[in-house]
């Protein structure tokens, strides 16, 4: 079976066009950290929203965890990284930066298997419902009508399902 070669990790400040809260905080900016495992000539993909201190994380502690392991055996992997992270608390900043990589190694190894991941995963329903994500409480009345009516009236996204 293919041997994880690698993990990269990248840390990427987004900015917002403006302040965005949601009733209990307000920010400027989201963080997003992608992992990107390789085997066998392929590249896995994964990302948690979080802080950049998840991305030091993934290369001091968990990348040492799971380079060298089967691809394919993702839940071996994990009980590495959770091993990994024993004496640095496992809730909060361990775990997002655990679910990155436990992501693209899910990612990795349904590319390394040819199939789809929700295939791989075990497909229920054939389709997905599409939402938007947004509302924020720092929009106007009219900002919020005007984005919740563009998913309805222009981009097609129902009400409710």
């Amino acid at each position: 079976m293919p041997e994880i070669e690698s993990l990269d990790v990248t840390v990427y400040t987004v900015p917002t066009v403006e302040p965005e809260s949601d009733g209990t905080l307000t920010w400027d900016a989201t963080t997003v950290v992608v992992a990107q495992p390789r085997a066998g000539g392929m590249t896995g993909l994964g990302f948690s929203y979080a802080t950049g201190a998840c991305g030091r994380l993934i290369d001091d502690a968990l990348a040492d965890a799971v380079v060298g392991m089967d691809a394919m055996d993702v839940g071996r992997c994990w009980s590495a990284m959770v091993r990994a992270i024993r004496n640095l608390g496992r809730p909060g900043v361990a775990s997002m930066a655990i679910a990155a990589v436990d992501i693209a190694l899910w990612d990795l190894k349904a590319k390394l298997l040819d199939l789809p991941l929700a295939r791989m995963l075990g497909q229920v329903n054939d389709d997905v419902a599409v939402y938007g994500s947004g509302g924020f409480t720092s929009l106007t009345d009219d900002q919020l009508t005007a984005q919740l009516g563009g998913w309805v009236h222009d981009n097609g996204i129902p009400a409710s399902r």
